[in-house]
């Protein structure tokens, strides 16, 4: 297959790997709480990123990076182009903002749909934030193409895509017709590259059209809070209590007499 089309759905997220300490959560929005942590790219949307630069550089093609979110989603669409990104869109409007997971997938199709024609179409397996991994299969539903979820690599061969997809016992091959949408999960061949200083800085002058719910003609009943489907009841940070009890004895012995005894007291053992 040559000149392949992809499109690549990412997601700017919180960095994941602040310490657990400063993790904080909006009462009156139940969402997470910025504050001067970092934003960064979903981790699985890296992997799906490498994948589709890795197909473009073997077939030739072109790679397009589409997120949707809020105006800061702009730096990671420029981490995807310094990474080998030929394109980036972002769908950014209040209108579409508290969208549930069917809401994001509507609007993702039709950018996707507006883009143009593509024979692939990556998305990360799972999101570094609410973790639902319910968008991929939504977007592909929404275009009315084939999804193959938990792709770890992606082969074109003879005007079809070869899909390694992970199973409990080991992985399965799945041949699709093109277009196709696929979720990647991390593997040894994806893992993201380093973009160069002269990518990076290529990247920061490229200029990211914004595109708005008008410009999608989007269905205005199928999006934003009042259309979610999905209500979020409460999100809270869980308190874990530790209670320590020191066990005496003049032996070890006696010690693990005790201890045995306060187990069996606690119905542990």
């Amino acid at each position: 297959m040559e000149h392949m089309n992809i499109i690549v759905c990412i997601k700017q997220i919180i960095d994941p790997e602040i310490p657990a300490s400063q993790f904080k959560i909006d009462p009156s929005t139940k969402r997470q709480v910025q504050g001067s942590h970092s934003l960064v790219i979903s981790a699985y949307d890296q992997n799906a990123i490498e994948v589709a630069i890795q197909l473009k550089e073997k077939h030739g093609g072109k790679v397009t990076a589409i997120s949707v979110g809020a105006a800061t989603a702009v730096t990671a669409l420029k981490s995807a182009l310094s990474m080998g990104a030929d394109e980036a869109v972002l769908v950014s409007d209040p209108a579409i903002e508290a969208s549930d997971q069917q809401g994001i997938a509507h609007v993702l199709s039709k950018a996707i749909q507006k883009v143009g024609g593509c024979e692939l179409i990556l998305t990360g397996c799972v999101s570094g934030d609410w973790g639902d991994r319910a968008v991929p299969a939504f977007v592909a539903e929404e275009l009315g193409i084939g999804c193959v979820s938990f792709v770890s690599r992606v082969e074109a061969k003879d005007g079809q895509v070869v899909l390694r997809r992970v199973v409990e016992d080991g992985y399965e091959l799945i041949e699709a017709r093109t277009p196709v949408l696929a979720s990647i999960i991390s593997d040894e061949t994806n893992t993201p590259r380093y973009p160069k200083l002269k990518d990076i800085m290529a990247a920061g002058k490229k200029a990211i059209p914004v595109w708005k719910a008008a410009d999608l003609a989007l269905d205005a009943d199928r999006v934003g809070p009042a259309a979610a489907r999905v209500a979020i009841a409460d999100v809270y940070v869980p308190v874990k209590e530790s209670k320590c009890e020191m066990i005496e004895g003049d032996t070890p012995e006696e010690q693990a007499a005790k201890l045995a005894a306060r187990l069996r007291e606690l119905k542990l053992i």
